[in-house]
């Protein structure tokens, strides 16, 4: 008995400890709790205390509409427009055979002396737009780019002209534009800082010349098919003035194209284009008839590779060589046919420098070619495009140009540009 007395004791006297750890840990959580509230309570009333007053909230609206009235330009219709472009610093150095100009396209049969130079005048002004849905729920939107070229030399006053306009209305499967255009049979141009007043290999195998034209483009899934109705220019064509009928003359372009995704890199894009026009020059109807197939290919995340092919006739209005014609002793003219294109390759080493190889001809049956004429012209170059920042590009350009001329000459001429660009 007295043993089982002991033993009840000692439970007991254990029992009360154990009761007496418990309350104390409860005394102390609960004074964490206490020192938690009051914490919480002093926080509250920072926040509280941190709140604007309305007067506060609406002098800091104010000041966020003035921001945005300060970057936004509105048309009187109250649609947003958008400012765009780029101002250009340019400074070049051109070996014997440009012949004096600024920015050459062929090496000239009387080479010269070689020249230097720095301009502005290549900078970019545009204006981008978007409108309302129209009764049809297609979306209208519009571009107009503009800049200062006067020509292939230095002028007094730099005229500003219109490079490109266009406005467009977008369904889901189709589309309806209008406006100042690159031909349809060749809608890629290569890369480049030195030549943007005059598209890049301009005579060495890129029709780029912008035109009026109206536009309809049709979707269906992996395939596009477009129609042009344009206005041509035989003033580029290096006929005489007083053998041509009409300046302007009206032309039909058709393309179709292909276009296929792997991924978010890799995409390949292969077209099949016609022109068709005529020329009315010394009272003859001439024809201008040109098929294109053009390509733009990117096999991995580190090339893509764009060109355009053409072959055909009197192809000189959409901003080749001016030599559609040729005009026989008995006063004929026959048109000039022709064939060439160009391609490039470019390697982006890193998202902020980018190599760009380029090459192109342009190359004229010499048959149809008076002697001393151009019969090929040849560019090959190479620029590395570097961001300095995201808005600010410098490139350097090295080029070679090379024309052969019939039963004369062959001349070449090495083009070194630097360009500055600050992109808005």
């Amino acid at each position: 008995m007295r043993k089982r007395a002991l033993l009840l004791a000692a439970a007991v006297s254990l029992a009360a400890q154990d009761l007496s750890a418990i309350l104390a840990r409860l005394e102390k959580l609960e004074a964490e709790n206490r020192e938690l509230r009051g914490e919480v309570k002093q926080l509250r009333d920072i926040v509280e205390g941190a709140k604007p007053t309305v007067a506060e909230r609406l002098d800091i609206v104010e000041r966020r509409v003035e921001e945005q009235a300060s970057t936004k330009v509105e048309a009187p219709n109250r649609y947003p427009l958008e400012i765009t472009g780029m101002a250009v610093f340019q400074t070049f150095y051109n070996t014997r055979g440009a012949n004096g100009l600024d920015v050459p396209t062929t090496a000239a049969v009387t080479p010269g002396r070689a020249s230097a130079g720095a301009s502005p005048r290549q900078s970019v002004i545009g204006l981008r737009y978007h409108g309302p849905q129209t009764v049809f729920g297609g979306k209208v939107s519009g571009s107009m780019y503009m800049d200062f070229w006067d020509g292939n030399t230095e002028g007094g006053a730099p005229p500003f002209r219109v490079r490109t306009a266009e406005v467009t209305v977008d369904w889901a499967t189709r589309s309806l534009a209008l406006g100042m255009m690159k031909p349809l049979i060749s809608p890629h141009d290569p890369s480049s800082f030195a030549y943007i007043g005059i598209s890049p290999l301009t005579s060495s195998g890129n029709l780029w010349r912008w035109q009026p034209q109206l536009r309809f483009e049709q979707r269906a899934g992996w395939f596009k098919g477009q129609a042009a109705f344009m206005q041509t220019s035989e003033d580029s064509t290096g006929a005489p003035a007083n053998l041509i009928n009409a300046r302007r003359r009206p032309g039909l372009e058709l393309r179709g194209s292909a276009s296929h995704s792997f991924d978010d890199t890799r995409r390949v894009e292969v077209g099949f284009g016609g022109h068709f026009s005529e020329s009315r020059i010394g009272g003859q109807a001439l024809p201008s008839r040109i098929a294109s197939v053009d390509w733009l290919v990117t096999p991995v995340s580190k090339l893509t590779l764009t060109g355009n092919f053409f072959n055909g006739e009197n192809v000189h209005h959409l901003g080749a060589l001016r030599q559609s014609f040729r005009i026989a002793a008995n006063g004929l003219v026959n048109t000039v046919r022709s064939r060439g294109g160009w391609t490039q390759a470019s390697v982006p080493f890193t998202p902020k420098l980018t190599l760009n190889v380029f090459a192109g001809i342009h190359d004229d049956r010499n048959a149809d070619l008076n002697r001393g004429q151009n019969g090929a012209n040849r560019t090959g170059g190479a620029n590395i495009v570097w961001h300095l920042a995201p808005n600010v590009i410098v490139s350097f350009e090295s080029s070679q140009i090379r024309s052969s001329y019939i039963g004369t000459f062959n001349r070449r001429m090495n083009r070194y540009d630097l360009a500055i660009a600050y992109l808005f």
